[in-house]
């Protein structure tokens, strides 16, 4: 014969289930602003206006930027004057925003508040990824590579306070992606995606002083985070969907962890240890319990191919861009975070 539970102790289980259940998500969405004229097409990524309470999101396959007001959450303005923008810098203190233009093989500047392009910066084919140095005021832009029918890609340093391509790094891989800066040091990070390997190069020098190998069978790493207090990297790769965090200053592997897939954006939030993965259907949000371990602490429902995402911690806001398809217009879900 069984022996039954008292039904006090029922009542607690059940109770604790139903407020395990209840756990608060790391986001949660507060609104939509729509996207209205973009067709099917992939976004690329954001930059933020802080003090102007605006959002620039770069529509790359409709060949438009769009700029959002983040106090009424609307659509302000479209710049439609371009081909393929894929990564964007806004510097205020300039007024001006520097938009790498992938097709036309340039950085198109314009003047921030009136939209008007003022000044172009040529670069090889396939200009994309880019990281910007605050302190020189450089931005390191990939170009080149497979669209350019090389074995090689090019990281092109670009001084924004004169407009002027300095130099080029040869990286000597036919596909670079996310790159990251290290502000208290010399070093810059990158995907190198073509070996499905991490570079890291010293800025000062402009010299690759080593290339790390992922794991056998990890490829695609794309999208690329930094914790740079722990000396820590979030490689993310599509092939399979992971999270691989590596030593800073070695290449070790930590650890690696199972992901979404076709991530584009990764974020690493140093206030509440968190790691944001914007990919193909979800957002993955892991937490960092110590350097050297991880685990998944959410995964948000997303939408197909938004793969686009900012945080903003002045804000207290994530923005994820749904891109149109089928029938589903274009939009940014904007989210609170939830500490």
């Amino acid at each position: 014969m069984k022996r039954m539970l008292p039904f006090t102790l029922l009542i607690f289980f059940g109770m604790g289930a139903s407020l395990k259940a209840q756990e608060p998500k790391p986001l949660k969405l507060i609104v939509t602003i729509p996207l209205p004229g973009l067709h099917d097409g992939d976004f690329d990524h954001f930059a933020p206006d802080i003090e102007g309470h605006r959002l620039f999101l770069t529509a790359e396959e409709n060949g438009k930027v769009v700029v959002l007001n983040t106090s009424t959450n609307k659509l302000i303005y479209t710049i439609e004057d371009l081909k393929a923008p894929h990564s964007i810098l806004y510097r205020k203190d300039l007024k001006k925003l520097f938009i790498v233009d992938g097709e036309a093989s340039e950085i198109k500047v314009y003047d921030s508040d009136s939209y008007q392009m003022t000044g172009v910066i040529k670069l090889s084919v396939d200009a994309d990824s880019m990281v910007y140095d605050p302190k020189p005021n450089y931005m390191y832009v990939v170009n080149g590579g497979r669209e350019a029918h090389a074995p090689f890609s090019l990281i092109s340093i670009v001084d924004t306070n004169t407009l002027k391509k300095l130099g080029d790094l040869k990286i000597d891989s036919d596909r670079v992606e996310a790159m990251a800066i290290e502000l208290s040091g010399p070093h810059l990070f990158c995907n190198i995606t073509g070996k499905n390997a991490v570079g890291e190069i010293d800025r000062e020098k402009s010299k690759v002083l080593a290339v790390w190998p992922l794991p056998a069978g990890d490829k695609q790493n794309v999208a690329l985070a930094f914790d740079e207090a722990n000396h820590r990297l979030f490689v993310v790769t599509r092939q399979p969907g992971k999270l691989i965090v590596l030593d800073s200053e070695s290449g070790k592997v930590i650890t690696s962890l199972t992901a979404v897939g076709f991530v584009d954006d990764a974020v690493y939030d140093a206030r509440d240890k968190r790691i944001y993965l914007a990919g193909d259907q979800f957002v993955d949000v892991f937490q960092e319990k110590d350097p050297d371990h991880y685990a998944l602490l959410a995964r948000i429902p997303g939408s197909y191919r938004a793969k686009t995402a900012l945080l903003v911690p002045e804000e207290n806001r994530y923005y994820l861009a749904v891109p149109h398809h089928n029938n589903h217009e274009a939009e940014v879900r904007v989210y609170e975070v939830q500490h």
